[in-house]
């Protein structure tokens, strides 16, 4: 499929801002666990995912990472572009969780465009906001939510995400999701097994009593 069939609001520019974005497109295939985005001073540009996974966050003064949130098919990240958002200082780093075929479209243009273009510029704010309910509802999480809660959650995500109740992942991966300590994941992972909703294994967490982890994660 086109870029065309994936930007939201394409029919609603007009041809010259159409062919001004067509243009300036660039497209790129990230691997696994490859960096595309680092930090504020780092203008990627916006970027559209065609098909993948990325996974945006933010790193703590002493080095813990926490997940904002993640980005999927026809998903688009404004923060990559920090440039364009001149008062807002966001060090976000983005990077493939999967192998992801996207597209950028470098910052000039599309601010080009959409200081032409009133729809877009309706958009980019519709987005911005959306991006930060993310945001605030991860803090609300963080600050009112005990960590058993936050794991039993994302396991059940992730389970959502993957179409399995077998995930292969470990738990360093899981707190750096969480912004918790490998550590305390592990505990609280025996902790689960022990009440027989996973089964732990090597590199993988099978989930066991999917109900269980339900009902903690809305306690």
């Amino acid at each position: 499929m086109d870029f065309q069939e994936y930007f939201p609001i394409w029919d609603k520019l007009n041809t010259a801002q159409q062919n001004k974005l067509l243009g300036s497109l660039i497209s790129r295939t990230v691997h696994r666990g490859n960096v595309i985005h680092n930090g504020s001073t780092d203008c990627t540009g916006l970027l559209l995912v065609k098909t993948g996974q990325l996974r945006t966050y933010i790193l703590s003064d002493e080095g813990r990472e926490i997940t904002l949130y993640r980005l999927f098919d026809r998903d688009m990240c404004l923060f990559s572009a920090s440039c364009i958002l001149r008062s807002i200082q966001f060090d976000v780093i983005i990077e493939a969780e999967k192998d992801t075929d996207l597209w950028v479209i470098p910052s000039d243009a599309y601010q080009s465009v959409m200081a032409e273009s009133a729809p877009l510029a309706n958009y980019t704010n519709e987005l911005m906001a959306g991006r930060f309910s993310d945001v605030m509802w991860l803090m609300e999480q963080i600050m009112w939510k005990s960590l058993d809660r936050r794991v039993a959650a994302f396991l059940l995500e992730e389970s959502s995400i993957e179409g399995t109740h077998r995930l292969k992942i470990t738990h360093e991966i899981i707190a750096n999701h969480l912004g918790s300590h490998r550590e305390v994941i592990t505990r609280m992972l025996r902790y689960f097994q022990n009440e027989g909703m996973v089964r732990l294994s090597r590199g993988a967490i099978e989930i066991t009593d999917k109900d269980r982890l339900a009902e903690l994660s809305e306690m």
